[in-house]
C-alpha cells in the first residue's frame, strides 16, 4: 500500500467479490454512522435520531449504504479494495436499500452480482484509508470503461425476469 500514498487512478479489471459477508450496512440517516443490525436498537448513540420519532414522522431514522470488498487486478499486481456507497453504485445501480430488498426476494442476487461484475473493466481512483485500523486501500471513484456497460442491478432484473417499473 505504500505506493498509494496519495490518490492513485488505475485501469483495472474486476476479478471477485466478497458476497458472503453482508455488502451493505445500517447506518443513521442523519449522521450515517453505522447501527447495529439489529432493529432493536433505534436510537443513534452519535446524533440521537430516533426511529421511533422517525415513523411517527414518516421517515426513516437508518437506510442502508454499500460495504463490497472487490479484487481487481491491474497491469501489475492484484489488489483488494474497499468500495463503500457512492463508488458501489456505479457497479451495482441501485441503492443498498433497494439491493437490500431485491435480494431478499432472490436470495442468489449477491452471488449472482458477483459473477455480473467479474471480468467488467474499469477505470478507479484509490486512497488509502482515513482510518488507520482498516485494511484495504478505498475505491473513490469507478467509471465503467465499457460502452455497453450495465449496472449489476439491470442485468439482475433481466436474469430473475423482473419487469422495469412503469410510472
Amino acid at each position: 500500500m505504500e505506493e498509494y500514498e496519495k490518490a492513485t487512478t488505475v485501469m483495472c479489471t474486476v476479478i471477485g467479490m466478497d458476497y458472503a459477508n453482508n455488502l451493505s450496512y445500517r447506518a443513521c440517516s442523519l449522521c450515517e454512522r453505522t447501527l447495529p443490525d439489529t432493529l432493536n436498537d433505534t436510537l443513534c448513540k452519535f446524533c440521537h435520531n430516533n426511529a421511533a420519532a422517525a415513523a411517527a414522522a414518516s421517515s426513516s431514522s437508518s437506510k442502508r449504504l454499500f460495504r463490497i470488498l472487490v479484487s481487481i487486478a491491474t497491469d501489475t499486481k492484484v489488489l483488494n479494495v474497499m468500495c463503500f456507497d457512492r463508488a458501489a453504485r456505479v457497479l451495482f445501480g441501485c441503492s443498498a436499500d433497494d439491493f437490500f430488498h431485491f435480494s431478499k426476494l432472490h436470495p442468489f442476487a449477491a452471488s449472482n452480482a458477483a459473477k455480473i461484475l467479474e471480468g467488467e473493466m474499469f477505470r478507479m481512483t484509490l486512497s488509502r484509508p482515513k482510518n488507520g485500523n482498516a485494511q484495504h486501500l478505498r475505491a473513490v471513484s469507478i467509471v465503467p470503461l465499457r460502452s455497453g456497460f450495465k449496472p449489476a442491478i439491470e442485468s439482475l432484473k433481466e436474469f430473475y425476469g423482473v419487469k422495469p417499473a412503469t410510472s
